[in-house]
Protein backbone atom coordinates (compact mmCIF):
# COMPACT_ATOMS: atom_id res chain seq x y z
CA UNK A 1 0.00 0.00 0.00
CA UNK A 2 1.51 3.44 -1.19
CA UNK A 3 0.31 7.17 0.89
CA UNK A 4 -2.04 8.98 -1.13
CA UNK A 5 -2.31 12.20 -1.23
CA UNK A 6 -4.40 14.88 -3.67
CA UNK A 7 -3.84 17.79 -5.79
CA UNK A 8 -6.10 20.31 -6.58
CA UNK A 9 -6.27 23.70 -8.93
CA UNK A 10 -2.84 22.86 -10.53
CA UNK A 11 -0.55 24.22 -8.37
CA UNK A 12 -1.91 23.27 -4.94
CA UNK A 13 -0.43 19.88 -3.82
CA UNK A 14 -2.21 18.51 -0.66
CA UNK A 15 -2.32 15.72 1.50
CA UNK A 16 -5.10 13.53 2.90
CA UNK A 17 -3.72 13.91 6.68
CA UNK A 18 -3.80 10.06 8.23
CA UNK A 19 -2.62 9.20 11.07
CA UNK A 20 -0.62 6.30 9.99
CA UNK A 21 -3.02 4.81 7.48
CA UNK A 22 -2.93 4.60 3.97
CA UNK A 23 -4.04 7.49 2.19
CA UNK A 24 -6.26 8.61 -0.91
CA UNK A 25 -4.14 10.33 -3.48
CA UNK A 26 -5.34 12.42 -6.51
CA UNK A 27 -4.19 13.70 -9.56
CA UNK A 28 -5.46 17.24 -9.01
CA UNK A 29 -6.90 19.82 -11.46
CA UNK A 30 -5.21 21.48 -14.10
CA UNK A 31 -6.63 25.18 -13.70
CA UNK A 32 -10.16 26.63 -14.09
CA UNK A 33 -11.56 25.68 -17.85
CA UNK A 34 -12.25 28.39 -20.12
CA UNK A 35 -15.65 27.82 -21.92
CA UNK A 36 -14.17 29.41 -25.50
CA UNK A 37 -16.63 27.74 -27.84
CA UNK A 38 -20.42 27.66 -27.30
CA UNK A 39 -22.61 23.98 -27.46
CA UNK A 40 -23.89 22.78 -30.61
CA UNK A 41 -27.35 22.44 -30.27
CA UNK A 42 -28.99 18.97 -31.10
CA UNK A 43 -25.53 17.98 -33.29
CA UNK A 44 -25.95 15.59 -36.51
CA UNK A 45 -24.87 12.41 -35.51
CA UNK A 46 -21.67 11.82 -37.86
CA UNK A 47 -22.80 8.59 -40.37
CA UNK A 48 -21.46 5.19 -39.44
CA UNK A 49 -17.69 4.83 -40.20
CA UNK A 50 -16.18 4.17 -43.33
CA UNK A 51 -13.71 1.70 -43.76
CA UNK A 52 -11.25 4.78 -43.24
CA UNK A 53 -11.77 4.93 -39.57
CA UNK A 54 -14.62 6.61 -37.49
CA UNK A 55 -16.06 10.11 -38.58
CA UNK A 56 -16.51 12.82 -36.05
CA UNK A 57 -19.88 14.13 -35.19
CA UNK A 58 -20.82 17.57 -36.28
CA UNK A 59 -20.62 19.00 -32.50
CA UNK A 60 -21.75 18.44 -28.93
CA UNK A 61 -24.82 17.62 -27.53
CA UNK A 62 -26.69 20.12 -24.94
CA UNK A 63 -26.27 19.13 -21.37
CA UNK A 64 -28.59 20.43 -18.56
CA UNK A 65 -25.66 22.23 -16.93
CA UNK A 66 -25.24 25.71 -17.89
CA UNK A 67 -21.93 25.77 -18.24
CA UNK A 68 -22.31 22.68 -21.07
CA UNK A 69 -19.68 21.00 -22.99
CA UNK A 70 -16.88 22.79 -24.76
CA UNK A 71 -15.96 21.51 -28.00
CA UNK A 72 -12.73 21.01 -28.11
CA UNK A 73 -12.39 20.24 -32.14
CA UNK A 74 -11.35 16.70 -32.66
CA UNK A 75 -8.65 13.92 -32.14
CA UNK A 76 -7.31 11.39 -34.48
CA UNK A 77 -5.67 8.36 -33.62
CA UNK A 78 -5.88 4.40 -35.70
CA UNK A 79 -9.66 4.09 -35.23
CA UNK A 80 -10.87 7.15 -36.87
CA UNK A 81 -11.16 11.09 -35.96
CA UNK A 82 -13.78 12.03 -33.14
CA UNK A 83 -15.70 15.63 -31.55
CA UNK A 84 -13.70 16.11 -28.31
CA UNK A 85 -16.58 17.62 -26.14
CA UNK A 86 -15.22 18.46 -22.62
CA UNK A 87 -17.15 18.35 -19.23
CA UNK A 88 -17.03 21.83 -17.54
CA UNK A 89 -14.91 21.81 -13.98
CA UNK A 90 -17.80 21.27 -11.65
CA UNK A 91 -21.54 19.63 -13.22
CA UNK A 92 -23.82 21.91 -10.44
CA UNK A 93 -27.14 20.13 -12.27
CA UNK A 94 -27.68 17.01 -13.21
CA UNK A 95 -26.66 15.87 -16.90
CA UNK A 96 -26.25 12.92 -19.20
CA UNK A 97 -23.95 12.14 -21.52
CA UNK A 98 -25.47 10.07 -24.29
CA UNK A 99 -23.54 7.99 -26.85
CA UNK A 100 -22.89 9.62 -29.93
CA UNK A 101 -21.22 7.87 -32.74
CA UNK A 102 -17.95 9.99 -33.18
CA UNK A 103 -18.39 11.67 -30.16
CA UNK A 104 -15.54 11.18 -27.05
CA UNK A 105 -16.34 12.99 -23.55
CA UNK A 106 -12.64 14.47 -21.95
CA UNK A 107 -12.12 15.73 -18.64
CA UNK A 108 -10.14 18.45 -19.03
CA UNK A 109 -8.03 18.32 -14.94
CA UNK A 110 -10.32 17.80 -12.39
CA UNK A 111 -13.83 17.19 -12.69
CA UNK A 112 -16.63 17.33 -9.73
CA UNK A 113 -20.00 16.03 -9.39
CA UNK A 114 -21.77 18.62 -7.34
CA UNK A 115 -20.37 20.19 -4.33
CA UNK A 116 -19.29 18.31 -0.97
CA UNK A 117 -22.87 18.14 0.63
CA UNK A 118 -21.42 17.35 3.81
CA UNK A 119 -21.19 14.37 6.14
CA UNK A 120 -25.38 14.05 7.56
CA UNK A 121 -28.03 13.36 4.93
CA UNK A 122 -29.96 16.59 3.83
CA UNK A 123 -32.90 16.98 1.42
CA UNK A 124 -31.19 18.08 -1.10
CA UNK A 125 -31.45 16.82 -4.53
CA UNK A 126 -27.56 14.86 -5.43
CA UNK A 127 -26.72 16.10 -8.79
CA UNK A 128 -26.07 13.24 -10.96
CA UNK A 129 -24.03 12.09 -13.79
CA UNK A 130 -25.83 9.68 -15.73
CA UNK A 131 -23.40 7.94 -18.78
CA UNK A 132 -25.16 5.80 -20.95
CA UNK A 133 -23.73 2.83 -22.53
CA UNK A 134 -20.80 2.48 -24.81
CA UNK A 135 -19.82 6.32 -23.47
CA UNK A 136 -15.91 7.04 -23.57
CA UNK A 137 -14.84 9.44 -21.20
CA UNK A 138 -11.16 10.62 -21.84
CA UNK A 139 -8.38 12.29 -19.62
CA UNK A 140 -6.72 15.44 -21.81
CA UNK A 141 -4.32 15.65 -19.46
CA UNK A 142 -2.40 13.35 -16.97
CA UNK A 143 -3.36 15.61 -13.91
CA UNK A 144 -7.40 15.01 -14.79
CA UNK A 145 -9.64 12.93 -12.77
CA UNK A 146 -13.55 12.64 -11.39
CA UNK A 147 -14.47 13.13 -8.40
CA UNK A 148 -18.13 12.22 -6.94
CA UNK A 149 -18.78 14.55 -4.29
CA UNK A 150 -20.53 13.50 -1.38
CA UNK A 151 -23.95 14.12 -1.00
CA UNK A 152 -24.04 13.32 -5.18
CA UNK A 153 -23.80 10.52 -7.34
CA UNK A 154 -22.57 8.78 -10.46
CA UNK A 155 -24.74 6.45 -12.46
CA UNK A 156 -22.05 4.71 -15.24
CA UNK A 157 -24.34 1.89 -16.05
CA UNK A 158 -23.18 -0.07 -19.01
CA UNK A 159 -24.08 -3.35 -20.48
CA UNK A 160 -22.63 -6.65 -21.31
CA UNK A 161 -21.94 -5.73 -25.19
CA UNK A 162 -21.67 -1.79 -24.43
CA UNK A 163 -19.23 -1.13 -21.74
CA UNK A 164 -18.49 2.20 -20.57
CA UNK A 165 -14.86 3.16 -20.85
CA UNK A 166 -12.83 5.50 -18.78
CA UNK A 167 -9.30 5.83 -20.31
CA UNK A 168 -6.33 8.51 -21.33
CA UNK A 169 -5.92 10.45 -24.19
CA UNK A 170 -2.87 8.58 -25.31
CA UNK A 171 -5.08 5.39 -25.20
CA UNK A 172 -7.40 7.47 -27.82
CA UNK A 173 -4.08 8.25 -29.74
CA UNK A 174 -3.03 4.71 -30.20
CA UNK A 175 0.69 5.32 -28.00
CA UNK A 176 -0.77 2.70 -25.14
CA UNK A 177 1.01 -0.92 -24.79
CA UNK A 178 0.94 -3.47 -22.24
CA UNK A 179 3.45 -2.02 -20.26
CA UNK A 180 1.19 1.43 -20.39
CA UNK A 181 0.10 2.87 -17.05
CA UNK A 182 -0.28 6.25 -14.48
CA UNK A 183 -1.21 8.60 -17.94
CA UNK A 184 -4.12 10.19 -15.60
CA UNK A 185 -5.58 10.44 -12.43
CA UNK A 186 -9.08 8.01 -12.29
CA UNK A 187 -12.61 7.96 -10.43
CA UNK A 188 -13.00 8.97 -6.83
CA UNK A 189 -16.34 8.14 -5.32
CA UNK A 190 -16.61 9.76 -1.58
CA UNK A 191 -19.67 9.13 0.41
CA UNK A 192 -20.93 9.21 4.17
CA UNK A 193 -20.55 5.68 5.36
CA UNK A 194 -18.42 5.43 8.58
CA UNK A 195 -14.85 5.43 8.48
CA UNK A 196 -11.79 6.15 10.95
CA UNK A 197 -8.32 7.94 11.05
CA UNK A 198 -10.28 11.36 11.16
CA UNK A 199 -8.04 14.26 10.38
CA UNK A 200 -10.87 17.04 10.06
CA UNK A 201 -11.28 16.77 13.98
CA UNK A 202 -8.93 14.29 14.79
CA UNK A 203 -10.48 14.19 18.58
CA UNK A 204 -13.90 13.27 16.50
CA UNK A 205 -14.91 9.48 17.48
CA UNK A 206 -14.30 7.47 14.58
CA UNK A 207 -17.53 5.49 12.84
CA UNK A 208 -19.64 9.18 13.75
CA UNK A 209 -21.06 11.81 11.61
CA UNK A 210 -17.84 14.20 13.20
CA UNK A 211 -15.30 11.69 11.69
CA UNK A 212 -14.10 13.21 8.49
CA UNK A 213 -11.55 12.58 6.32
CA UNK A 214 -10.45 15.96 3.80
CA UNK A 215 -7.71 17.34 1.54
CA UNK A 216 -5.95 19.53 3.95
CA UNK A 217 -4.45 23.02 2.19
CA UNK A 218 -6.81 23.18 -0.90
CA UNK A 219 -8.81 25.55 -2.12
CA UNK A 220 -10.88 23.01 -2.89
CA UNK A 221 -10.87 20.42 -0.79
CA UNK A 222 -12.49 16.68 -1.09
CA UNK A 223 -14.16 14.96 2.35
CA UNK A 224 -15.70 12.01 3.07
CA UNK A 225 -16.90 9.95 6.15
CA UNK A 226 -19.63 10.30 8.11
CA UNK A 227 -22.50 7.98 9.80
CA UNK A 228 -24.56 6.45 6.90
CA UNK A 229 -23.54 2.96 6.55
CA UNK A 230 -26.14 2.67 3.79
CA UNK A 231 -25.28 5.80 1.90
CA UNK A 232 -25.35 5.89 -1.86
CA UNK A 233 -22.70 7.52 -3.95
CA UNK A 234 -23.86 5.73 -7.13
CA UNK A 235 -23.81 3.47 -9.88
CA UNK A 236 -20.75 1.57 -11.53
CA UNK A 237 -21.49 -1.12 -13.53
CA UNK A 238 -20.02 -2.74 -17.04
CA UNK A 239 -16.83 -0.19 -16.63
CA UNK A 240 -13.59 -0.31 -17.63
CA UNK A 241 -11.26 2.66 -16.27
CA UNK A 242 -7.99 2.18 -18.11
CA UNK A 243 -4.67 3.29 -17.58
CA UNK A 244 -4.89 5.58 -14.31
CA UNK A 245 -2.59 6.32 -11.57
CA UNK A 246 -0.91 9.62 -11.87
CA UNK A 247 1.97 10.09 -10.36
CA UNK A 248 1.85 12.99 -7.80
CA UNK A 249 5.62 12.68 -5.92
CA UNK A 250 7.45 9.06 -4.86
CA UNK A 251 4.83 6.87 -3.59
CA UNK A 252 1.77 9.29 -3.81
CA UNK A 253 -1.04 8.27 -6.79
CA UNK A 254 -4.30 7.75 -7.23
CA UNK A 255 -5.57 4.28 -8.17
CA UNK A 256 -8.26 3.81 -10.88
CA UNK A 257 -10.94 3.42 -8.61
CA UNK A 258 -11.15 4.94 -5.11
CA UNK A 259 -14.02 4.49 -2.82
CA UNK A 260 -13.44 6.68 0.15
CA UNK A 261 -16.70 6.45 2.79
CA UNK A 262 -18.66 4.93 0.38
CA UNK A 263 -22.34 3.11 1.21
CA UNK A 264 -23.94 0.13 1.27
CA UNK A 265 -26.41 1.92 -1.29
CA UNK A 266 -23.86 2.16 -3.52
CA UNK A 267 -23.44 -0.85 -6.63
CA UNK A 268 -20.02 -1.61 -8.02
CA UNK A 269 -20.34 -5.05 -10.26
CA UNK A 270 -18.93 -5.90 -13.70
CA UNK A 271 -15.97 -3.79 -13.06
CA UNK A 272 -12.20 -3.77 -14.75
CA UNK A 273 -9.09 -2.18 -13.46
CA UNK A 274 -6.66 -2.10 -15.72
CA UNK A 275 -2.98 -1.13 -15.99
CA UNK A 276 -3.23 1.39 -12.90
CA UNK A 277 0.09 2.67 -11.50
CA UNK A 278 -0.86 1.91 -8.52
CA UNK A 279 -3.82 0.06 -6.70
CA UNK A 280 -6.34 -1.58 -8.77
CA UNK A 281 -8.82 -0.47 -7.08
CA UNK A 282 -8.36 0.85 -2.96
CA UNK A 283 -11.81 0.98 -0.23
CA UNK A 284 -10.95 4.05 2.44
CA UNK A 285 -13.66 2.64 5.15
CA UNK A 286 -17.33 2.50 4.13
CA UNK A 287 -19.27 -0.37 3.39
CA UNK A 288 -19.75 -0.67 -0.23
CA UNK A 289 -20.13 -4.14 -1.77
CA UNK A 290 -18.13 -5.04 -5.12
CA UNK A 291 -19.12 -7.97 -7.48
CA UNK A 292 -17.61 -9.15 -10.28
CA UNK A 293 -14.31 -7.35 -10.16
CA UNK A 294 -11.59 -7.80 -12.76
CA UNK A 295 -7.82 -6.36 -11.93
CA UNK A 296 -5.36 -6.73 -14.84
CA UNK A 297 -1.62 -5.16 -14.43
CA UNK A 298 -1.95 -3.04 -11.35
CA UNK A 299 1.34 -1.76 -10.27
CA UNK A 300 0.91 -2.20 -6.69
CA UNK A 301 -1.56 -4.44 -5.16
CA UNK A 302 -4.34 -5.37 -6.66
CA UNK A 303 -7.01 -4.85 -3.88
CA UNK A 304 -6.41 -2.89 -1.02
CA UNK A 305 -8.55 -1.80 1.71
CA UNK A 306 -8.40 0.26 4.93
CA UNK A 307 -9.51 2.67 7.38
CA UNK A 308 -12.48 0.60 8.69
CA UNK A 309 -13.73 -0.76 5.47
CA UNK A 310 -16.81 -3.10 6.24
CA UNK A 311 -17.74 -4.96 3.12
CA UNK A 312 -18.55 -7.92 1.58
CA UNK A 313 -16.38 -8.68 -2.20
CA UNK A 314 -17.59 -11.48 -4.06
CA UNK A 315 -15.74 -13.24 -7.65
CA UNK A 316 -12.93 -11.37 -7.68
CA UNK A 317 -9.92 -11.83 -10.78
CA UNK A 318 -6.76 -10.56 -10.37
CA UNK A 319 -4.09 -11.01 -12.59
CA UNK A 320 -0.71 -9.59 -12.07
CA UNK A 321 1.93 -8.22 -14.22
CA UNK A 322 5.62 -10.38 -14.49
CA UNK A 323 7.76 -7.26 -13.49
CA UNK A 324 8.03 -3.55 -12.21
CA UNK A 325 6.97 -2.33 -8.92
CA UNK A 326 3.69 -4.80 -8.74
CA UNK A 327 3.35 -6.08 -5.47
CA UNK A 328 0.77 -7.70 -3.49
CA UNK A 329 -2.64 -8.87 -5.12
CA UNK A 330 -3.85 -8.15 -1.68
CA UNK A 331 -3.29 -5.81 0.78
CA UNK A 332 -5.37 -5.57 4.04
CA UNK A 333 -5.08 -2.07 6.39
CA UNK A 334 -2.27 -0.13 7.78
CA UNK A 335 0.21 -0.57 11.05
CA UNK A 336 -0.59 2.73 12.97
CA UNK A 337 -1.13 4.37 16.07
CA UNK A 338 -5.15 3.96 15.76
CA UNK A 339 -5.74 -0.11 15.36
CA UNK A 340 -8.10 -0.02 17.90
CA UNK A 341 -10.19 1.97 16.61
CA UNK A 342 -13.90 0.81 15.26
CA UNK A 343 -15.65 0.37 12.97
CA UNK A 344 -12.86 -2.08 12.29
CA UNK A 345 -11.55 -3.03 8.32
CA UNK A 346 -13.18 -6.55 7.89
CA UNK A 347 -12.74 -7.82 4.59
CA UNK A 348 -15.12 -10.40 3.60
CA UNK A 349 -13.63 -12.02 0.27
CA UNK A 350 -15.37 -15.09 -1.74
CA UNK A 351 -14.57 -16.87 -4.76
CA UNK A 352 -11.73 -14.84 -6.38
CA UNK A 353 -8.76 -16.11 -8.50
CA UNK A 354 -5.44 -14.02 -7.88
CA UNK A 355 -2.72 -14.82 -9.99
CA UNK A 356 0.73 -13.39 -8.28
CA UNK A 357 3.53 -13.32 -10.67
CA UNK A 358 5.92 -10.72 -9.74
CA UNK A 359 8.74 -12.82 -7.94
CA UNK A 360 10.46 -9.56 -7.04
CA UNK A 361 6.87 -8.32 -4.66
CA UNK A 362 8.15 -5.95 -2.35
CA UNK A 363 5.50 -7.27 0.65
CA UNK A 364 7.36 -10.63 -0.05
CA UNK A 365 3.65 -12.47 -0.43
CA UNK A 366 0.73 -12.67 -2.69
CA UNK A 367 -1.43 -11.14 0.63
CA UNK A 368 -0.74 -9.45 3.52
CA UNK A 369 -3.18 -8.72 5.98
CA UNK A 370 -1.47 -6.18 9.33
CA UNK A 371 -2.83 -3.44 11.34
CA UNK A 372 -4.99 -5.23 13.52
CA UNK A 373 -7.73 -5.86 10.76
CA UNK A 374 -10.37 -8.73 10.62
CA UNK A 375 -10.12 -11.13 7.35
CA UNK A 376 -12.37 -13.89 6.28
CA UNK A 377 -11.86 -15.50 2.74
CA UNK A 378 -13.96 -17.79 1.72
CA UNK A 379 -13.69 -20.30 -1.82
CA UNK A 380 -10.35 -19.26 -3.19
CA UNK A 381 -7.67 -19.70 -5.26
CA UNK A 382 -3.88 -18.46 -5.23
CA UNK A 383 -0.71 -18.95 -7.24
CA UNK A 384 2.15 -17.25 -6.56
CA UNK A 385 5.66 -17.39 -7.25
CA UNK A 386 6.55 -16.80 -3.86
CA UNK A 387 4.67 -17.00 -0.13
CA UNK A 388 1.11 -16.81 -0.21
CA UNK A 389 0.49 -15.13 2.81
CA UNK A 390 2.52 -12.75 5.15
CA UNK A 391 0.67 -11.62 8.71
CA UNK A 392 2.34 -8.37 9.85
CA UNK A 393 1.85 -7.53 13.61
CA UNK A 394 1.06 -9.65 16.71
CA UNK A 395 -2.19 -7.67 17.11
CA UNK A 396 -3.37 -9.38 13.87
CA UNK A 397 -4.20 -12.97 15.63
CA UNK A 398 -5.72 -11.88 18.87
CA UNK A 399 -9.57 -11.46 19.73
CA UNK A 400 -11.44 -8.19 21.53
CA UNK A 401 -14.71 -7.46 21.53
CA UNK A 402 -14.28 -4.63 22.86
CA UNK A 403 -12.97 -3.17 19.16
CA UNK A 404 -14.53 -5.33 17.25
CA UNK A 405 -11.40 -7.53 17.04
CA UNK A 406 -12.95 -11.16 15.53
CA UNK A 407 -9.48 -12.73 15.86
CA UNK A 408 -6.67 -14.05 13.55
CA UNK A 409 -7.86 -14.09 9.94
CA UNK A 410 -10.28 -17.24 8.79
CA UNK A 411 -9.72 -19.08 5.82
CA UNK A 412 -12.47 -21.34 4.39
CA UNK A 413 -12.31 -23.38 0.83
CA UNK A 414 -8.84 -21.62 0.06
CA UNK A 415 -6.37 -23.16 -1.84
CA UNK A 416 -2.86 -22.03 -2.94
CA UNK A 417 -0.15 -22.71 -4.43
CA UNK A 418 3.12 -20.78 -3.59
CA UNK A 419 6.82 -21.19 -3.27
CA UNK A 420 8.76 -23.58 -0.96
CA UNK A 421 7.84 -21.58 1.82
CA UNK A 422 4.48 -20.39 1.35
CA UNK A 423 4.19 -17.86 4.60
CA UNK A 424 5.78 -15.03 6.06
CA UNK A 425 5.81 -13.58 9.31
CA UNK A 426 6.94 -10.42 10.33
CA UNK A 427 6.19 -7.68 13.34
CA UNK A 428 6.21 -10.31 16.02
CA UNK A 429 4.17 -12.82 13.74
CA UNK A 430 6.31 -16.24 12.65
CA UNK A 431 6.53 -18.29 9.93
CA UNK A 432 4.76 -21.05 11.82
CA UNK A 433 2.13 -18.88 13.86
CA UNK A 434 1.28 -18.11 9.64
CA UNK A 435 1.18 -21.26 8.64
CA UNK A 436 -1.09 -22.32 11.76
CA UNK A 437 -3.52 -19.53 10.86
CA UNK A 438 -4.43 -20.57 7.12
CA UNK A 439 -4.10 -24.45 8.45
CA UNK A 440 -6.72 -23.80 11.01
CA UNK A 441 -9.56 -22.98 8.71
CA UNK A 442 -11.36 -25.80 6.84
CA UNK A 443 -10.44 -27.46 3.26
CA UNK A 444 -7.59 -25.24 2.71
CA UNK A 445 -4.32 -26.24 1.39
CA UNK A 446 -0.99 -24.53 0.92
CA UNK A 447 0.23 -27.22 -1.28
CA UNK A 448 -2.12 -27.22 -4.11
CA UNK A 449 -1.04 -27.98 -7.98
CA UNK A 450 -3.15 -25.46 -9.99
CA UNK A 451 -4.77 -26.69 -13.33
CA UNK A 452 -6.71 -22.81 -13.93
CA UNK A 453 -7.09 -23.09 -17.65
CA UNK A 454 -7.03 -19.46 -19.89
CA UNK A 455 -4.72 -18.00 -16.81
CA UNK A 456 -7.96 -17.94 -14.48
CA UNK A 457 -10.38 -20.40 -15.21
CA UNK A 458 -10.83 -23.64 -13.13
CA UNK A 459 -9.87 -26.87 -14.08
CA UNK A 460 -9.48 -30.36 -12.98
CA UNK A 461 -7.79 -29.87 -9.50
CA UNK A 462 -9.90 -26.26 -9.05
CA UNK A 463 -13.10 -28.49 -9.85
CA UNK A 464 -12.11 -31.29 -7.13
CA UNK A 465 -11.65 -28.68 -4.47
CA UNK A 466 -13.98 -28.53 -1.89
CA UNK A 467 -16.32 -25.63 -1.34
CA UNK A 468 -17.53 -23.82 1.27
CA UNK A 469 -21.76 -21.70 0.95
CA UNK A 470 -20.28 -17.96 1.10
CA UNK A 471 -23.86 -17.51 2.63
CA UNK A 472 -23.45 -19.37 5.81
CA UNK A 473 -20.23 -16.11 6.46
CA UNK A 474 -22.69 -13.27 5.39
CA UNK A 475 -26.25 -13.12 4.05
CA UNK A 476 -25.15 -10.93 1.57
CA UNK A 477 -23.25 -13.16 -0.40
CA UNK A 478 -24.35 -15.79 -3.39
CA UNK A 479 -24.21 -19.40 -2.42
CA UNK A 480 -21.82 -21.41 -4.93
CA UNK A 481 -20.46 -24.49 -4.54
CA UNK A 482 -16.81 -23.88 -6.30
CA UNK A 483 -13.59 -22.33 -4.93
CA UNK A 484 -12.33 -19.24 -7.41
CA UNK A 485 -13.68 -16.45 -9.49
CA UNK A 486 -14.88 -18.75 -12.71
CA UNK A 487 -16.05 -21.95 -12.40
CA UNK A 488 -15.08 -23.37 -15.74
CA UNK A 489 -15.06 -22.84 -19.33
CA UNK A 490 -19.13 -22.61 -19.51
CA UNK A 491 -19.01 -19.30 -16.95
CA UNK A 492 -18.28 -16.59 -18.89
CA UNK A 493 -19.53 -13.56 -16.65
CA UNK A 494 -15.81 -11.69 -17.80
CA UNK A 495 -16.47 -11.45 -21.52
CA UNK A 496 -17.67 -8.94 -23.79
CA UNK A 497 -17.28 -6.10 -21.28
CA UNK A 498 -13.47 -6.09 -20.46
CA UNK A 499 -10.34 -5.35 -22.52
CA UNK A 500 -8.08 -8.01 -23.38
CA UNK A 501 -3.78 -7.92 -23.12
CA UNK A 502 -1.07 -9.68 -22.45
CA UNK A 503 -1.64 -10.07 -19.31
CA UNK A 504 -5.01 -11.61 -19.51
CA UNK A 505 -7.01 -12.57 -22.70
CA UNK A 506 -10.85 -12.36 -21.92
CA UNK A 507 -11.81 -14.24 -25.12
CA UNK A 508 -13.00 -13.44 -28.55
CA UNK A 509 -15.98 -10.85 -27.50
CA UNK A 510 -13.77 -8.28 -25.38
CA UNK A 511 -11.90 -5.88 -26.97
CA UNK A 512 -7.69 -4.55 -27.06
CA UNK A 513 -7.21 -2.53 -24.00
CA UNK A 514 -5.16 -0.81 -26.57
CA UNK A 515 -7.50 0.15 -28.78
CA UNK A 516 -10.98 2.18 -28.64
CA UNK A 517 -13.61 -0.58 -28.50
CA UNK A 518 -16.04 -0.62 -31.22
CA UNK A 519 -18.92 0.72 -29.80
CA UNK A 520 -16.93 4.47 -30.03
CA UNK A 521 -16.98 4.19 -33.67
Amino acid sequence: MRAFNWVVAGAVAVALAGCGADEISSAGSAGNVTITNPPATNPTPAPDPDPQGVEPANGCPTIADPAGLRDDGTITGPTGTYRVCALPNRLNVSVTLNRVPGLLYALDGRVDVGVDRGAAPTADAPVVLTIQPGVVVFAKTGVSWLAVNRGNRIQAAGTATQPIVFTSRDNVLGLTNDDAQGQWGGVVLLGRAPITDCTVAPAATPGTVNCERQTEGSVDPAYYGGATPNDNSGTIRYVQIRYSGYVLSGNSELQSLTLGGAGSGTTIEYFQSHNSSDDGFENFGGTAPMRRVVVTGADDDGLDLDVGYKGTIQYVIAVQKTSGAADSMIELDSANALEDQTPRTHLKLANFTVVHRNPASGNNAAMLFRGKADATLVNGVVTSPMACLRLNGSNILTADAATEKAGPPLFQSVVMQCAAAPFVGSGGVTAQQVADTFSAGTSVSAAFTATLTNTFVNGASEAAAVAADPKLVDAAFDTTNYVGAVKDANDTWYAGWTCNSVIANFGSTSTACTSLPSLAQ
